[in-house]
């Protein structure tokens, strides 16, 4: 069945089609993974987006390499985070969904790894993975510092009365400390202080994510810019005797369309403010800088992504394992090692992050990861043809997706047919092709049943 994916797309460079030895950096370079938490794969204009502009992310797309076809390790957060730290999709991971089970002590992450090649390693912003009393607290799995919400739902409120600095509570003023300020500032101070060193920093960013709470300075700069039907949850807004994040709802909001705005273009600033560091530091060029996003976009608590255009033009948001649900924006930029002005449609997805980094720290790959090293295809070398890619939600019994080249496979429910799409043709997955292609189905189902391992904290079962 398998048919090549398209010659690799590229403006200003095309990927030399001879042989490349492998070519690790003259030294190992610096990692910095930023990743905000459910921005659309249109939510950046260097990604299409008309409605607002994110000049410092489109400028480094500008300085270094955008790809088109990235993919999130999951449709929502916990899982898709769990894929990018332990180089495992969501068909053979500990945490394959978003329930209260943490990172386990026998887990390999990346940040340990890294750690014991020498690296000085942050998690800063969400995290997500694991509380202070467990096993998945990040100095537990190779974090030397961190920063910011260890659970996901705390990570629901832009304002609180405290975060957690290495596994231990701290208070922050809940009337003035905007939490992502707090963490661009943190991730600025820990560049600082180890400027002579390797170090990987590993940011996240809370936003777009509801709840919708920018900052009234940048609220202002696009307050009327557009249509806006408030967001209304009066029993969020009242302040409880218990943390308000333990509710499950979010704050109201007058103005969604300008608070949804307003977060992404602060953050855009943010994203400049590192990246000027970089260079007073003179450390840009052994620096290999990601930017990408943990999932689609959303659809609660006054989050419009149909106004936005969020998904790009992609079928679905976040909990659909559609591409408007996984496909998200990765921007890589390391000058002299990474293409400038470069557009890719090389596949690859959150799994493929720890090898990579592994090759870029110039370590030895480790065994039984289900990613694979984009090193070359992040130098502009070489495309790599990429094996099968999977992932699995459980949040609606069971659902499943696979991409095998050209291909893309989805099943909605345990018992459900497998519709099939052709995404060099279609990439917006309108045409179910699958009672014409019965042997593309039937690779599709093959590896469908081979991709995962059972597991009992994820069992296969139907919806309802």
């Amino acid at each position: 069945m398998s048919r090549d994916v398209p010659a690799e797309t590229l403006s200003r460079r095309i990927f030399c089609q001879a042989p490349f030895l492998f070519a690790r950096p003259a030294r190992p370079l610096n990692i910095i993974f930023i990743q905000a938490d459910d921005l659309g794969y249109g939510d950046l204009s260097c990604y299409g987006q008309k409605k607002f502009e994110t000049p410092h992310i489109d400028r480094m797309a500008a300085e270094g390499t955008r790809f088109t076809q990235y993919y999130s390790g999951s449709t929502v957060c916990a899982p898709s985070r769990a894929s990018l730290m332990t180089g495992l999709h969501t068909g053979h991971a500990t945490i394959r969904g978003n329930k209260e089970l943490p990172l386990g002590p026998r887990d390999a992450t990346l940040a340990r790894d890294l750690q014991a090649a020498g690296y000085r390693t942050a998690v800063i912003g969400k995290w997500g993975l694991g509380t202070e009393d467990t096993s998945g607290r990040p100095d537990r799995q190779g974090f030397d510092e961190s920063f910011g919400f260890l659970h996901h739902i705390h990570a629901h409120r832009q304002y609180t009365d405290h975060l957690f600095r290495n596994g231990e509570r701290v208070a922050v003023d809940e009337e003035k400390d905007y939490v992502n300020d707090l963490f661009a500032r943190e991730a600025i101070d820990f560049v600082r202080r180890n400027r002579s060193r390797q170090f990987f920093l590993y940011l996240n960013f809370s936003v777009p994510h509801v709840e919708l709470r920018p900052p009234e300075d940048s609220l202002a700069k696009f307050r009327g810019r557009y249509p806006e039907t408030p967001y209304v949850n009066r029993a969020a807004d009242e302040k409880p005797s218990r943390p308000p994040w333990v509710q499950r709802g979010f704050r109201s909001q007058a103005a969604p369309h300008a608070a949804y705005a307003a977060m992404i273009a602060r953050m855009d600033s943010h994203v400049g403010e590192l990246r000027d560091v970089l260079r007073q530091l003179s450390i840009e060029s052994q620096t290999l800088v990601l930017f990408t996003s943990d999932n689609g976009p959303e659809k609660t608590g006054g989050a419009d992504p149909l106004f936005f255009e969020s998904a790009g033009g992609l079928r679905g948001i976040k909990r659909d394992l559609y591409e408007g649900g996984i496909r998200v924006p990765m921007i890589a930029l390391c000058p002299g090692q990474v293409p400038a002005g470069a557009v890719s449609n090389q596949v690859w997805a959150h799994w493929d992050f720890f090898p990579t980094a592994l090759e870029v720290a110039g370590r030895p790959g480790r065994k039984g990861l289900d990613g694979e090293s984009m090193w070359l295809a992040l130098q502009g070398k070489r495309r790599i043809r990429h094996k099968p890619l999977y992932w699995e939600f459980h949040e609606r019994g069971f659902d499943q997706a696979a991409r095998l080249g050209d291909w893309k496979a989805v099943r909605r429910g345990s018992a459900a047919p497998l519709e099939l799409y052709d995404l060099a043709k279609d990439p917006e997955e309108k045409f179910n092709v699958a009672e014409r292609n019965p042997g593309a189905v039937a690779e599709c189902e093959r590896f469908l049943r081979s991709a995962r391992t059972e597991s009992p904290d994820w069992p296969v079962r139907s919806a309802g």
